[in-house]
């Protein structure tokens, strides 16, 4: 299998950074598409794809999405030329026929607890909201992925009526890298990991 190059893992991984300064440049609505396009294809449990994203571009978006923010996360929301709401459909198993027809998918999970089936969304959008936004950054784009947001205040501002919650924020467009502080630190390998 061949790998990627030094390029492609610097744009990915070693030089992508969580941006909250952006740029005043539109973001076109076929590199959102192309981006999604891209992450759908990672896996999840069962191939659930729970993610769904609403992607708030317009003013009238904007203003409804502000007061679900958190103080600290408004101005830089607001001067994103995209907010991503990271969703994830708590009803997932609806799809199962299309997205796994090999078993009866939709049978292991439609009679779990409310609970069971929203832990299972959470950690497989969070999967594809990490997918997404790799994409996002293959495609061009840059991310401020954050919290610091009321979840209630948000679904019933945008999910209302519907079986999807949200999951997190990600902020998009072109950020102003005069404005990044360095790189914090991480874990190395063996304060991290373990073979066993």
């Amino acid at each position: 299998m061949p790998t990627a190059d030094q390029a492609t893992l610097d744009l990915l991984f070693r030089h992508g950074r969580t941006h909250s300064y952006w740029l005043d440049k539109p973001v076109d609505d076929a590199l959102l598409k192309q981006a999604y396009d891209l992450a759908k294809m990672g896996a999840t449990s069962a191939n659930m794809c729970p993610l769904r994203i609403v992607f708030v571009k317009s003013t009238t978006a904007k203003e409804k999405l502000k007061p679900c923010l958190q103080e600290g996360n408004v101005d830089k929301t607001m001067k994103a030329p995209v907010t991503a709401i990271i969703g994830m459909d708590i009803h997932f198993y609806e799809h199962l026929p299309k997205l796994f027809p090999q078993a009866d998918a939709k049978s292991w999970f439609k009679d779990l607890p409310e609970n069971i089936l929203e832990y299972m969304a959470l950690r497989n959008s969070s999967l594809e909201g990490a997918y997404f936004m790799l994409a996002a950054r293959a495609v061009g784009l840059d991310c401020g992925p954050m919290s610091g947001f009321d979840n209630a205040k948000l679904d019933t501002a945008f999910f209302a009526g519907t079986t999807v919650k949200s999951n997190f924020l990600c902020n998009l467009g072109y950020g102003d890298a005069t404005k990044l502080h360095p790189r914090n630190p991480r874990l190395t390998f063996d304060e991290a990991c373990k073979i066993v």
